[in-house]
């Protein structure tokens, strides 16, 4: 695995990029990235009936639940050429989740870390951070996305959780399918169709962290073909603390609303139309509140020609807006248009092809802190993917040959070719491997960002920065020896080229500093899940990941970093879940998980235990006691010493009817 490495170049000592001996440069380096990333960030429903049914399914048949995130069409998931784990709605439900960062916790192969009362650090095999850059997120295939740094605001993606229906999580690129930044993994969420959600539901609750929140969505139907939803919900939560046990000062609260209508067309055709639109704030210390505001609607249409055959037809608006008082604000309109086909040729060939298109309209207020110059932009991107399914070796080997290739603004043409073999050994056992090529294609705060906004400058974006280049090779297995037990084994190697860098242009000066392409890294590592059916009314699953990390720089780089402003992520994670049903209608839910420190933020190790008690009495009505982190009174996850929040114990109890 060295092969790649420059000649002569040594690796730093430790992992995660640490490099003891940072000069302090990195102090007035970090100043502008940790500013910017500090502020920014008539029947009863079958919700409630219809997880008794998937509880008591067979590790075979949840192995069988269908993922389309990999192939771009449904396939099993004990079949998938990546490594994938599902969410199910039923897990969020019984694990207590009360965001979509929390229930993203339940899948082993992220590596998830809550910053304060509404910023977290989610990514996946590495580079993880406040502006976490690699890891693309889609709902309900709208693409959750900043062009500010490449990432995700977590603070405003959220949805009425009874409504989810399955999050599919990939470590691993996902490029040829789904383009630029899906490097390090992709997230797809999905929510229920309008016609699986019929009726009324109420929920709500509160306690400690999470002082209070409700919800409300009806469903119902217009004609026998065409149902919709509409829901409602709002939430306060209380703010963090300091390590020194001072007030974050960082209470939130936040409403939301949105619908989903579904037309049957005929047997062939189904429409899609849905939309959301929030508002919130966000207390900061010694300044305004933060105010978040956003909309957006998509329309969708989907022919099935037949079993291997059909069209998709995307088209959606989203627009965001954020101020943050004394820092800056932006208005964000996105307007994407996405199409896919696809088709069988032969016997062994299943061909997908598709063209999309995005613009872009990025308006941000500058301030005295820090600029992003040209304040208005405007950036359109076109792309075209194929690939092609072959079967060398009907229903058991399948070799996957696709690229995509991109062009941006900034960088012009990218291709990102893909080639994945999957071997079904037996019905019970699945060998697969892939080799891909990803890029992470550059964002605003790679070229355009300035602090302070005027000459001299502390910290500039590089007017030449390059895409950020990955090539990983990944073999897997899956097993499952009975109906009651499966696992599963991911392992990586991955090597970047042009990864961002801090370059001194005026060296032994230690400003100005501007943002280059001047490192390489190596990571390398493996995921282990398993789920195990003890009996039909208790289930365990459990998760470990381990990777390694190594920075070093390109020849004529004056990076010192060693990585430490890329990557915070820890070598080891651990989770444990168990799902015990008790007699009476109650229901014990545990969540154990361990995080190793962070070494380059002297984050120590933790570990912690999320347990739910919940009861339902009868079909329409489910009660619940939550408490969270119960092990320690506080810890701390993320950040640098000086500044980071600690997150605390708490405890909410929930209701949720339905009619």
């Amino acid at each position: 695995m060295q092969a790649n490495r420059d000649p002569g170049k040594k690796l730093p000592a430790r992992c995660n990029g640490l490099n003891h001996n940072r000069p302090s440069i990195l102090t007035g380096v970090a100043l502008g990235l940790a500013i910017f990333s500090r502020s920014v960030f008539a029947q009863p429903s079958p919700d409630l009936s219809g997880p008794g049914e998937l509880k008591k399914l067979s590790v075979e048949q949840l192995m069988d639940i269908e993922v389309t995130s990999v192939s771009l069409h449904p396939e099993k998931l004990s079949e998938a050429a990546s490594a994938v784990q599902v969410i199910t709605g039923d897990d969020i439900r019984r694990s207590g989740a009360t965001s979509l960062p929390e229930a993203l916790r339940l899948a082993s192969n992220l590596d998830v870390a809550q910053i304060d009362s509404r910023q977290w650090a989610i990514s996946a095999r590495g580079f993880n951070n406040t502006t976490s850059n690699k890891l693309l997120v889609l709902m309900d295939g709208r693409t959750i996305y900043t062009p500010l740094y490449a990432g995700v605001f977590w603070d405003v993606q959220d949805t009425l959780l009874e409504d989810l229906d399955q999050i599919e999580v990939i470590s691993g690129p996902g490029a040829t399918q789904w383009g630029d930044n899906a490097v390090n993994g992709v997230i797809n969420i999905t929510t229920k169709p309008a016609k699986d959600t019929q009726g009324l539901l109420v929920t709500g609750g509160g306690g400690t962290a999470v002082k209070d929140f409700e919800g409300v969505r009806y469903g119902g139907a217009l004609a026998p073909a065409l149902h919709y939803r509409i829901y409602g919900k709002y939430f306060d939560r209380d703010s963090t603390e300091f390590s020194n046990l001072k007030d974050g000062g960082n209470d939130w609260h936040m409403g939301q609303g949105g619908f989903r209508m579904d037309w049957d067309a005929s047997a062939s055709d189904l429409l899609t139309l849905q939309g959301d639109v929030y508002s919130g704030r966000v207390a900061q210390l010694g300044a305004g509140d933060t105010t978040l505001h956003g909309d957006n609607i998509i329309g969708r249409w989907a022919r099935t020609f037949s079993e291997k055959s059909d069209l998709k037809l995307q088209m959606y608006y989203d627009r965001t807006y954020r101020s943050v008082p004394g820092t800056f604000s932006e208005g964000l309109d996105t307007y994407d248009v996405d199409f896919q086909h696809r088709f069988p040729m032969g016997e062994r060939h299943d061909i997908t092809w598709g063209l999309g298109y995005r613009l872009i309209k990025d308006n941000v207020g500058n301030t005295p802190v820090l600029a992003f110059l040209p304040a208005n932009v405007s950036h359109r991107q076109f792309n075209v993917f194929g690939q092609d399914e072959i079967a060398l070796v009907q229903d058991q080997v399948y070799l996957t040959l696709g690229t995509k290739i991109d062009h941006n603004d900034y960088t012009g043409v990218e291709y990102q070719p893909s080639v994945r073999l999957a071997w079904k050994l037996s019905p019970e056992q699945t060998m697969w491997g892939a080799i891909s090529r990803a890029v992470r294609t550059p964002s605003r705060i790679d070229r355009d960002f300035y602090v302070p906004p005027t000459p001299p400058f502390l910290l500039s974006g590089g007017p030449n920065f390059d895409s950020e280049k990955l090539t990983a090779y990944e073999l897997g297995y899956r097993v499952r020896p009975d109906e009651q037990l499966s696992f599963s084994l991911a392992t990586f190697y991955n090597y970047y080229d042009d990864v961002r860098s801090l370059e001194k242009t005026q060296p032994p000066a230690p400003f100005p500093v501007v943002i280059g392409n001047g490192l390489k890294t190596e990571t390398y590592g493996a995921e282990l899940s398993a789920d195990y059916r003890a009996t039909e009314w208790w289930r365990l699953r459990a998760g470990y990941t381990q990777i390694h990390l190594h920075f070093w720089p390109k020849a004529g780089s004056t990076d010192t970093s060693g990585g430490s402003t890329e990557s915070h992520d820890p070598e080891d994670q651990f989770t444990l879940q168990s799902s015990l049903d008790l007699p009476g209608h109650w229901a014990v839910d545990t969540d154990f998980r361990y995080v190793a420190s962070i070494a380059n933020q002297s984050v120590p190790a933790y570990h912690e235990m999320d347990v739910r008690l919940g009861w339902q009495p009868f079909s329409q009505l489910e009660l619940s006691v939550v408490g969270q982190n119960l092990l320690h009174n506080h810890h701390a996850e993320f950040g640098a010493a000086t500044t980071r929040q600690e997150i605390e114990r708490s405890v909410y109890g929930k209701a949720v009817w339905s009619y």
